[in-house]
C-alpha cells in the first residue's frame, strides 16, 4: 500500500500550490508541508523549488513524480486483480482515441473477446489528453492513442502506422486543383476539437511548414468524425484525417483524396501504459493478443 504522503505529493504536483493541495485533500497546509519534508528526508532529495512565486519540480522531483504515478497505477491495478481472483472473473479497462476506436480497433477487439471468453472488456473512447489523464489516475489499464505523449513517462508499442491525408467531397470545386498544402488555405477547413489526436497531428504538420489552422479561410469544428465526413461530403469544406477513417467513403467515391506533393504524412497509433510498471508483461500479452502484425508484435 502506498504511503499516504505519496498521495499528498501527487496532489501538490497537480496543483503546484501547497494551499490548493491542502484544500483538495481536506488537510492543513502545514500538514502538506510536513508530508513533503518527510519524503525529501526519506529519499534524500529536494522535490520542489520556488522560482519567484512559482512552485516547480526539481529534476529529482520530476523523476519521483513519474515513479509515484506508476506506483499509484500499479496499486489500483493490483486491487482489481485481487477482486478478479475473488470473483473468478477477469476484466480489463482501457481507452482508445476516436479514430482507433471507430475504425481500427473493432475487429481486433471482437477477436480478443472471442478468444478470451472468461474476460470482460471495458473500452472508453476519448481524446488523447483525456485518456492519458485517466491512465495516470489508474482509471484504465492502458490506452491506444494517436496523439503525442511524453515518452519518458510511458512504455509503449506501435500498434500500426497510418497515412494522414487531405480530403474533399466528390463534387467539391476548386478554382485551381491543389498541388501543395498552401493551395488549400483559401478553402474552409473542418477539424476535430482541440485536444483530439487528429487535430494535434494536423497542428504539428502545419507547424512544420510555418502554418497554423488560423491561416485557412474559415475553420469549422466538430467532435464527431462522422459529422466531419458528412459536412465535407456536402461540400462545406475540406478536412485532414487518417485514411483508415475515410476508407469506406473513399472506396464509394463519396470523398476524394487530395494528392498533395508536400504532404506525405504517416503517424503511429500507439499502445501505451505507465512506464516501469510491474505489470508490464500483462499489458504486452494483451497487446500481442490484439495485434496480429508480426512487424510490431513483441
Amino acid at each position: 500500500m502506498l504511503d499516504f504522503r505519496i498521495f499528498t505529493f501527487l496532489e501538490v504536483c497537480k496543483q503546484m500550490n501547497f494551499t490548493k493541495a491542502a484544500k483538495k485533500l481536506n488537510i492543513t497546509q502545514p500538514a502538506v508541508s510536513q508530508h513533503i519534508r518527510w519524503l525529501e528526508k526519506e529519499y534524500g532529495i529536494k522535490l520542489f523549488e520556488m522560482e519567484g512565486k512559482k512552485l516547480s519540480l526539481t529534476e529529482e522531483g520530476d523523476l519521483f513524480r513519474n515513479a509515484a504515478m506508476t506506483f499509484q497505477h500499479d496499486e489500483m491495478y493490483l486491487k482489481h486483480k485481487i477482486q478478479e481472483i475473488k470473483k473468478g472473473k477477469r476484466r480489463i479497462y482501457f481507452g482508445a482515441t476516436l479514430t482507433i476506436g471507430d475504425f481500427i480497433l473493432p475487429r481486433a477487439a471482437a477477436e480478443f473477446i472471442k478468444m478470451h471468453p472468461d474476460t470482460e472488456v471495458s473500452i472508453r473512447i476519448a481524446n488523447t489528453e483525456d485518456l492519458l489523464n485517466q491512465l495516470d489516475q489508474g482509471e484504465i489499464d492502458f490506452a491506444m492513442v494517436e496523439g503525442y505523449f511524453e515518452k519518458k513517462e510511458y512504455d509503449y508499442r506501435i500498434y500500426s502506422r497510418e497515412s494522414y491525408i487531405a480530403v474533399c467531397g466528390r463534387d467539391y470545386c476548386f478554382q485551381k486543383e491543389p498541388e501543395v498544402l498552401e493551395d488549400l488555405l483559401s478553402e474552409p477547413l473542418i477539424t476535430r476539437e482541440a485536444g483530439s489526436g487528429t487535430r494535434e497531428i494536423m497542428e504539428k504538420s502545419l507547424e512544420g511548414r510555418n502554418l497554423k489552422i488560423g491561416d485557412f479561410k474559415k475553420n469549422h469544428e466538430a467532435s464527431s468524425l462522422h459529422m466531419i465526413k458528412k459536412l465535407v461530403a456536402e461540400g462545406c469544406g475540406i478536412t485532414f484525417l487518417y485514411e483508415a477513417a475515410a476508407g469506406e467513403e473513399l472506396r464509394d467515391g463519396i470523398l476524394r483524396k487530395l494528392e498533395l506533393k508536400d504532404f506525405p504524412v504517416v503517424h503511429d497509433f500507439t499502445f501505451v501504459w505507465r512506464n516501469h510498471s510491474i505489470f508490464s508483461q500483462d499489458y504486452l500479452d494483451i497487446f500481442n493478443s490484439l495485434h496480429k502484425d508480426d512487424e510490431y508484435t513483441i
